[in-house]
């Protein structure tokens, strides 16, 4: 059964909302929102351009990004919504803005006038553990006197499983209002109350999710790219799930060893200690004792104590 309100996080969802003509003033609001640039520059423009970044050379990669468009200034950027964890995905987001930057036209070797290319992305699972805020932007910086020379790219991450506000009269921002919708957008309980504290730009994007506004062929595509994500989830927690029951194989066969050869070591202490008690008792050296049964001499006295 499709649900009235479909989910953002959905691929075919999200370049719905952000990456269509009829929304460029939802994706201009939205990076206007969440995007901290080192000018501090209002966007006022957005022109969407072709995702696919075609390789220069034949046979190399070709990459697909959810949306990229650029600004009156020709500064571009990319959006990205991330659900299923890969690994090098911050490799790939690198590799994604090195193509927007590289592709830009020039004329001669002019390359003074190649644009700042911004890299935004939206995940579904935690990209950086040992950070505790929920967004992070990543620039370069001299390592001594951590001025920002090279200005031309930047990387926004916002990780929506550290956000935690769950209370809708809390949200400050439109960026939390963002956030609370990539979350909660698909639940009918939260819509309603949002809706009444949003502007009107955020309220064009739930609408763009309510199902009854879309095509048969468009809920089509909605929900074999729901099957891929929750294959894609159910395959990550398959892979987890092994890797834990062999982890736990593997401490329980290395702590049976341990214990049989713990408990081989202690019987063989039993046995030397007993037939160094009998050795003593018919009154031998324990110099001689000690070389006989591989007792410490400490061990050996310590039994002559003992008796």
């Amino acid at each position: 059964m499709i649900p009235r309100y479909l989910n953002p996080r959905n691929d075919i969802a999200f370049k719905k909302i952000f990456g269509t003509e009829k929304n460029k003033d939802i994706l201009k609001h939205f990076l206007n929102d969440v995007i901290v640039t080192h000018d501090k520059k209002v966007i006022k423009e957005v022109t969407l351009l072709n995702p696919m970044q075609h390789p220069e050379i034949i046979h190399s990669k070709q990459s697909t990004v959810d949306v990229l468009c650029e600004d009156e200034d020709g500064i571009q950027y990319i959006v990205e919504m991330q659900v299923a964890k890969v690994g090098g995905f911050e490799k790939r987001a690198q590799y994604y803005a090195a193509k927007a930057y590289s592709s830009q036209p020039q004329e001669g070797d002019s390359y003074k006038e190649l644009k700042e290319v911004v890299f935004l992305a939206i995940t579904e699972y935690i990209m950086f553990p040992n950070k505790e805020d929920y967004k992070s932007v990543h620039i370069t910086l001299d390592q001594k006197t951590y001025e920002r020379d090279l200005k031309d790219f930047s990387f926004t991450f916002i990780e929506l499983p550290k956000f935690k506000e769950k209370e809708i009269k809390n949200l400050k921002t439109y960026e939390q209002k963002w956030c609370y919708f990539f979350k909660h957008a698909d639940d009918p309980d939260d819509v309603a109350e949002l809706l009444k504290n949003s502007d009107e730009v955020i309220q064009k994007a739930y609408r763009e999710l309510e199902a009854h506004n879309w095509t048969k062929e468009e809920l089509k595509q909605y929900e074999a790219n729901e099957k891929r994500a929750r294959d894609a989830k159910a395959r990550e927690s398959y892979i987890k799930e092994e890797a834990r029951e062999k982890a736990l194989v593997e401490g329980r066969a290395e702590g049976r060893a341990e214990g049989r050869a713990e408990g081989r070591a202690e019987g063989e202490q039993k046995k030397a200690l007993s037939i160094a008690k009998k050795l003593l008792e018919k009154g031998m050296d324990p110099g001689f004792v000690s070389v006989t049964t591989d007792l410490s001499l400490a061990e050996v006295d310590a039994l002559l104590k003992n008796k």
